[in-house]
């Protein structure tokens, strides 16, 4: 009995790692729809093979998550990690540090659209009432 026990002790632990490997799996392809349209975009076959997008997708993802812990490590000293964290780390690489900034400056023009739009509606409204 000690040893069908002792069994039943070790199944819960691997049991438990199961679940995570399952959610970790569940995850894994959240970006193969815009991957498949990113590489189609880049020369590569409107249907790309799914292996690939797997692998493209894994490569993707350890990047943006090793980017994310060497950011974070860096504004550990300030505790506050923020967008210029990212560019530091990125600074050598100048296609890629323009076209962050250039991102940015959009999401910026973006954010004072919206604002001037909702000040012009507040005014419309106003008038009306």
């Amino acid at each position: 009995m000690q040893n069908s026990s002792s069994g039943t002790v070790s199944k819960p632990k691997t049991g438990s790692s199961l679940p995570s490997e399952a959610s970790f799996k569940r995850k894994r392809g959240v970006f193969q729809k815009d991957l498949q349209h990113m590489m189609y975009g880049f020369g590569d076959d409107p249907n790309p093979l799914p292996e690939t997008v797997a692998l493209v997708e894994d490569i993707v993802v350890e990047y943006v998550t090793d980017l994310a812990h060497k950011a974070q490590d860096i504004a550990s000293k300030r505790g506050k990690l923020l967008t210029e964290d990212f560019l530091f780390l990125i600074r050598k690489d100048l296609p890629k540090l323009h076209r962050c900034t250039e991102l940015l400056s959009m999401n910026e023009e973006l954010k004072q659209a919206r604002k001037a739009f909702e000040i012009d509606e507040e005014k419309l409204l106003q008038n009306e009432g």
